[in-house]
């Protein structure tokens, strides 16, 4: 029996869907910040955008957001064979949240120097006092989120 070939996962095109839904947050008044959840064969699991404004909800982060929806696809709080992809470098929640889903891997567009907990401030994937360490690709599709973000918060001044 032969094996199958592995699934090659293109951070690339999926980041522009994250970039896609960041721009949705935009709709509402929403810091723009998009992620998607995809499983190791590369099929999109969940899709979501910051609503923290539209919710009224501290932890409605998009990356927590997709981690709930991804899990409540799968039945299982396990995700431990899914890449997040998100627009901006998770924050310590979202890093943390990572953590307890068991990601395999957190692929990210721009830095976050005030807050990011992947690098940043923080090496919440790779710390091994941890349980649990994901793989953490950085800057992937960074000047698109950064402008999304810039734009954003040029315009609230």
């Amino acid at each position: 029996m032969d094996a199958k070939p592995a699934v090659t996962i293109d951070h690339h095109e999926l980041m522009g869907l994250a970039l896609v839904e960041a721009a949705r947050a935009l709709e509402h008044g929403d810091v723009p910040i998009g992620a998607v959840v995809v499983d190791s064969h590369g099929v999109l699991l969940a899709s979501r955008h910051n609503e923290r404004e539209l919710t009224g909800d501290p932890t409605a982060h998009a990356e927590v957001l997709a981690l709930r929806d991804a899990a409540a696809l799968r039945g299982s709080w396990r995700l431990d064979d899914c890449t997040l992809v998100v627009t901006l470098e998770p924050c310590v929640m979202c890093a943390g949240a990572c953590h307890l889903a068991r990601v395999a891997t957190v692929v990210f567009g721009a830095l976050d120097l005030k807050a990011g907990a992947l690098g940043s401030l923080y090496n919440v994937g790779t710390d091994a006092r941890l349980n649990h360490e994901f793989c953490v690709r950085p800057g992937v599709r960074a000047d698109e989120g950064g402008e999304l973000l810039r734009s954003f918060f040029a315009a609230r001044r």
